[in-house]
């Protein structure tokens, strides 16, 4: 990192201190002449306000009232965050290891990029960004207030987080004393909730979109592609970047199969024209030098073998395209599996739900904050279908980015809060694994026998865990955060 870069990053710092403490002295003023009290809100942390409300309890009551339904639903949530607390431990923890044994050589991010708030992140969208976090964070503590309810324990209030005018959390109140005095299945169901009903509303939302995407069609059946090989046949051609394939030697393209099947008529060292339409819609025609396939890949590291199964011989054509996609390529990608040309069986689908969950977290940093690339959208049409034709098109895409946002926004609630350390959810769920394998546990002599031990004692050893959970964990996240600037 040199100076310039450190002077940049002390400039970043500098404004978001002198906004934390502009809204600071705002926070104090409020306090102090009772504007707070008159919200029913109050101060923590000394810059984060927190806004309590009634609204919504009446709801939570009668939704709550099949009282088995919601136990059922508990446990379903626990036993899903237990297996995804563990993922994510896994996942923070290699992510620790690679860090330390190979730093990125990445130019480091900028503060706003490190947090996650709407505006300020650029991947972030102000717009979608505020409506889907209110809504996931409504969702997630809405999630927590049902099973409380479901297990007796009254819940006091609603609320959220503000830090100025963005929303940094919600939160159910419940009521302290019944929290603490229930069972503690009971309480590690309550705490699942909240990041189990984020991860739930996100494949609910993955379906939706899937429905989105049943309702648009590709304006025409050219391919484009996403990526250039450099110093390729394509890129010495001056093939572009989502440039759209219509021929190759007057043979019209259609779809990836034409133009795979296409290219098999031609071997490496032949010379194409192909005529494309560039993403300023300007048509051109280019003449592209085909290289060797078994070449490329053998000077990657695939041995001869590995080539063979992939059906790789030598003299097989390349032109150097990363991606080659249909029109309606952008959408079908955040549809996934649900996509209505998506071409996998029921078991491929049901192992690719929980990988695009994750592949989707990269959209944003992939297309610099937008669902959908601009030009990929622009190949979108309505289909001909009832929904299709009265909203069009916009109203379509009004909808898809709405969908991913509040998508995106409840898989990085749902994960992040599973993460072992306090305050998040998935410390205190840490906290009562802890003391329920630590309860059937009994010193005898110098051996451990499975029994009970002093309550006192299993307290203690649950407390003292999660506490080194915490430190160590946020330790971890503060390294791989810190470990680009130097």
């Amino acid at each position: 990192m040199d100076v310039g870069d450190f002077m940049v990053i002390e400039a970043d710092w500098a404004f978001v201190w002198i906004a934390i403490i502009i809204w600071a002295i705002i926070l104090k003023t409020w306090e102090k002449s009772g504007v707070l009290d008159r919200w029913n809100s109050s101060r923590v942390f000394k810059v984060i306000m927190m806004i309590r409300g009634k609204h919504g309890l009446k709801i939570l009551e009668k939704i709550a009232k099949p009282r088995k339904f919601w136990r059922a639903y508990g446990e379903v949530s626990l036993w899903l965050c237990s297996l995804s607390l563990f993922v994510v431990t896994l996942v923070v923890v290699l992510s620790f290891i690679g860090a330390l044994l190979s730093p990125p050589s990445m130019d480091p991010p900028s503060v706003s990029e490190m947090v996650a708030i709407p505006g300020l992140n650029p991947i972030i969208p102000l717009g979608w960004g505020i409506i889907a976090f209110v809504v996931s964070l409504v969702i997630h503590e809405f999630g927590h207030g049902l099973i409380a309810r479901a297990h007796g324990m009254r819940v006091r209030s609603f609320g959220l987080l503000m830090l100025g005018p963005l929303p940094l959390g919600a939160f159910a109140e419940p009521q302290h004393q019944e929290l603490l005095r229930a069972p503690r299945r009971e309480r590690l169901r309550m705490f699942a909730a909240g990041p189990a009903t984020n991860l739930f509303a996100a494949f609910i939302l993955m379906i939706l979109m899937g429905m989105l995407a049943s309702q648009v069609v590709a304006t025409n059946e050219h391919i484009h592609v996403r990526g250039i090989v450099k110093d390729s046949g394509a890129d010495l051609g001056g093939l572009q970047p989502w440039d759209t394939l219509v021929s190759i030697d007057g043979q019209e393209i259609i779809g990836v199969n034409g133009f795979r099947n296409t290219l098999e008529n031609y071997s490496s060292g032949d010379r194409i024209d192909i005529v494309v339409y560039r993403e300023s819609g300007l048509r051109e025609t280019i003449t592209v030098n085909l290289s060797d396939k078994h070449q490329y890949y053998s000077e990657l590291g695939w041995d001869n073998e590995s080539l063979a199964s992939i059906g790789i011989e030598v003299g097989d054509p390349f032109m150097g395209i990363v991606g080659m996609n249909e029109g309606t390529a952008g959408i079908d990608r955040l549809a996934g599996p649900f996509s209505p040309r998506w071409q996998g069986n029921t078991l491929e689908t049901t192992i690719s739900v929980p990988i695009h969950s994750l592949s989707i977290m990269l959209t944003p940093f992939q297309m610099n904050g937008v669902a959908i690339h601009p030009f990929e959208e622009s190949l979108l049409q309505a289909s001909d279908d009832t929904f299709a034709s009265i909203i069009g098109i916009d109203g379509i895409m009004f909808l898809v980015n709405l969908f991913f946002w509040l998508m995106w926004v409840n898989i990085l609630l749902g994960f992040t809060n599973l993460i072992p350390m306090i305050p998040f959810d998935g410390g205190h769920m840490f906290r009562d694994l802890i003391h329920g394998s630590v309860s059937g546990v009994k010193k005898v002599g110098n051996k451990l026998k499975l029994w009970n031990i002093h309550s006192l004692k299993v307290d203690h050893i649950a407390n003292k865990a999660s506490s080194l959970s915490s430190l160590i964990f946020f330790s971890i996240l503060m390294f791989i955060m810190i470990i680009p600037y130097f």
